[in-house]
């Protein structure tokens, strides 16, 4: 308490209130792969690498790292004098049971270990150098490290209060501390003042869970919120949030690429003419410049222009209904023959886009039905088990900037993300690129894979979304993120 006085009474007392649109429920590490998650735990925890709004790597409790073996075990140097927010000390002690804990049953779990698959053994050189021994080279795993179940956590703390205790109390080292949690409500945070990299200027953060974008920007109007996240802010509400003198909207290049996958085991979408038909009968950029206000780009592949493997010479298939129809009729497709979508009921913007693709595939003939799911059935039952309609919503985060990260869990043969498509020639191009350590050669399989994939139109791309901020003039040094992991550690609010 005396702490939060002292703070208090300094020159940076403030409080930031953030709405967020969803509480992942738990705060440990391992057990989410959601970005509001990361919006929040950011501030919470680190991980041995850190990757700011520049994109960069840089390092986190890591002050360096080698790679040895032919990019099979990487010696990471920790930083000394680092504690946890309950006084522990952090140390390569710390780093192993973070990774024996996300490897092993604790870790199986939660929907994070796949992600640090390569990793054999933490081996503990001494108490501020660890050594990763890797199955084989993973290129992206220094990234990895920077977020979700790479976060490092206390081992005392965890063995003394239990694994039940530590979702709802996380114990990290970043530059705030947990303070209170009321699920489903809000989560608040303290400014923790012995954070390795400075005290923070907010002396309090406080998160809101607001799930209804219209009352996270009412709240916003009130001056109740300072700062509304990705990806509240429908596209029609900007606007009026553009309106409002005090407030301002800010928005950034993101990850996250939005798609109507197909179905290429069965139906008429079976067919690769008929795929692409679907896509040169789909007016993309109308849709970008009409319903989602230009805040978003056309695609040519399944990730974004920031992703590593992007092609940029690639170009998307143009709108050509006159090709579109003559596609179908190649693939004896009758006029009026149906078309089922299947979308996330609750993601409104992405409701009225794939209302403008059904009018638009009504134009070369077909008869598109939309089939609206609650977004955990979508994607934990339907999508999965392969019960989908034609096509059906994916997007996709591709928090790691690395196609990798988008394409093998999309296209290779058994992945929960594959339920129809099986191709060899394109499991080998996957499977050849992850253990390759020199980078422009991983590069240019990556966007081999790119192509091949567009050319064989397993997905009509339809566009890379900007992560959208609404933000109070009361809010100084905002800078937003592309992916959601914001460290608000020199922000602060008058």
């Amino acid at each position: 308490m005396a702490c939060g006085l002292s703070l208090a009474a300094s020159s940076f007392a403030s409080t930031l209130t953030v709405s967020s649109p969803q509480d992942p429920g738990s705060w440990d590490p391992i057990d989410t792969f959601l970005v509001n998650w990361a919006s929040v735990a950011t501030n919470i925890y680190d991980g041995l690498t850190y990757r700011g709004p520049d994109l960069k790597l840089q390092p986190g409790l890591a002050t360096e790292w080698s790679q040895l073996d032919d990019g099979k075990r990487i010696r990471f140097k920790l930083r000394e004098g680092v504690t946890f927010h309950n006084g522990e000390a952090f140390n390569a002690n710390s780093v192993k049971f973070t990774f024996d804990r996300l490897m092993g049953a604790e870790g199986k779990k939660g929907p994070q270990r796949s992600n640090y698959a390569a990793i054999d053994s933490v081996e503990v050189i001494d108490d501020y150098t660890v050594d990763f021994h890797l199955k084989a080279a993973d290129p992206v795993l220094l990234t990895k490290l920077a977020g979700y179940g790479a976060m490092i956590v206390p081992p005392a703390y965890i063995k003394e209060h239990g694994e039940d205790y530590f979702n709802t109390h996380p114990v990290g080292t970043g530059p705030f501390k947990f303070a209170a949690y009321e699920p489903k409500v809000s989560i608040k945070l303290e400014a923790y003042p012995n954070h390795w990299g400075g005290q923070p200027k907010l002396s309090n953060l406080d998160y809101r869970f607001i799930s209804e974008p219209s009352t996270a920007v009412a709240e916003l109007q009130s001056g109740r919120v300072d700062l509304v996240i990705p990806p509240t802010i429908p596209i029609g509400m900007i606007p009026v949030i553009e309106d409002n003198p005090d407030l301002k909207i800010v928005s950034t290049v993101s990850p996250t690429v939005y798609a109507l996958r197909f179905n290429t085991k069965q139906g008429i979408t079976k067919d690769e003419r008929v795929r692409k038909a679907l896509i040169y009968g789909v007016d993309r950029q109308a849709i970008i410049d009409t319903i989602l206000a230009g805040q978003a780009s056309q695609i040519a592949s399944f990730q974004s222009a920031i992703s590593f493997g992007n092609d940029p010479v690639m170009a998307p298939l143009p709108y050509d209904p006159a090709k579109a129809m003559q596609l179908l009729k190649a693939a004896g497709v009758k006029p009026g023959s149906k078309i089922q979508i299947d979308i996330r009921g609750n993601d409104s913007t992405f409701n009225e886009v794939t209302q403008a693709v059904a009018s638009y595939l009504q134009i070369i003939g077909l008869n598109a039905t939309i089939k609206p799911y609650e977004t955990n059935v979508l994607l934990n039952d339907i999508i999965p088990a392969g019960k989908t309609g034609a096509m059906f919503q994916q997007s996709w985060g591709g928090w790691t900037l690395d196609y990798d990260n988008t394409a093998y869990f999309m296209y290779h043969t058994g992945e929960k993300w594959n339920p129809y498509d099986s191709d060899p020639a394109l499991d080998a191009l996957l499977e050849s690129q992850r253990p390759i350590t020199d980078s422009a050669k991983r590069e240019e399989i990556l966007k081999e894979i790119a192509n091949y994939t567009a050319d064989r139109a397993l997905e009509m791309p339809l566009y890379n979304l900007n992560a959208i901020y609404a933000v109070s003039n009361k809010v100084k040094n905002f800078i937003p993120v592309p992916d959601s992991r914001l460290r608000l550690t020199n922000v602060s609010v008058d």
